[in-house]
């Protein structure tokens, strides 16, 4: 059954991105010797893409498809995900922003747009604060904290790591664990082979790996600092859980703007890629590459 689960979910993917540019594979090495993997398609001005805590470039897959007819679009496995290497080391927001630099060097010397969604936010921010943002046309960051106030609550609403709630519940295997946390990025049903074929994936991340990329040592206002340390535009796209962060960034930051959107989970560009798409698309017509 799962075989048969499974080759569904590949066909599901093939035909989504029938409509995309071709999209080829490729790799390169780290400066500390790790192979990394994106999947490139389109032409045009160049869009790169982060995925969050243990997924896969992959989960794009409908942006791919959308943004490859209009501009070059990369999207990007980190280190220990999808079909990068799994690394000994540098699960870190220093070495992983060093990694999305090492990648947009490689990609040729027109700015980037970098959109990170989930610890991508953060991997994106992690690299413009302490590389700067030359190589930067604007950022698009996607539903996680970005150090404004206020600050996430205890509960850690919004945030990209699986919680087990109820202090007597049995723990849950790791396999188990993860199909929940997958299961819940989404409040509009998705495909059960596409679900179980992206669990299997972010079950690649090994379990050290995952539990440093959930705890990066650093505060709140090393993510403050790298958002405000830019004056290339910025758009925040955000669930309702991030509505006071979106009002403030908006406000206070002179070239950025949000977006709360309702009715959509963590991953809301697969839940309302249509949506999202455009919000994107309308920001890059306006204030990216006008």
């Amino acid at each position: 059954m799962r075989r048969v689960g499974a080759i569904a979910s590949l066909i599901f993917a093939g035909l989504l991105l029938a409509g995309a540019a071709r999209a080829a594979d490729r790799y390169f090495m780290t400066s500390d010797g790790v192979r990394l993997h994106y999947t490139e398609a389109g032409r045009g001005r160049t869009v790169v893409m982060v995925p969050g805590w243990t997924m896969p470039a992959w989960i794009f897959e409908a942006q791919i498809r959308a943004f490859s007819q209009t501009y070059r679009v990369v999207a990007f496995d980190p280190r220990s995900q999808g079909d990068s290497e799994v690394a000994d080391t540098g699960h870190d927001p220093w070495r992983r922003g060093q990694d999305i630099g090492e990648l947009i060097d490689r990609l040729g010397p027109d700015p980037v747009l970098l959109v990170g969604w989930s610890l991508g936010v953060l991997d994106s921010l992690a690299y413009v604060h302490e590389h700067g943002d030359r190589h930067v046309a604007g950022l698009v960051l996607v539903d996680n904290s970005v150090g404004e106030d206020p600050a996430p609550s205890a509960s850690g609403a919004g945030s990209a790591r699986p919680a087990r709630r109820g202090a007597k519940l049995p723990k849950l295997s790791r396999p188990e664990e993860m199909r929940r946390f997958v299961d819940g990025m989404f409040l509009r049903p998705q495909p059960r082979p596409w679900l179980e074929r992206l669990t299997e994936a972010c079950l690649r991340t090994p379990p050290a790996a995952a539990s440093a990329l959930r705890s990066y040592p650093v505060p709140r206002s090393f993510w403050k600092e790298a958002v405000y340390s830019t004056d290339h535009p910025v758009l925040y796209v955000v669930r309702p859980t991030w509505a006071g962060q979106a009002f403030n960034l908006a406000n206070h930051h002179p070239n950025a703007e949000s977006v709360v959107m309702e009715g959509v989970g963590h991953a809301l560009f697969v839940d309302d890629p249509g949506r999202f798409d455009r919000v994107v698309e309308a920001f890059i017509h306006r204030r990216v590459w006008p």
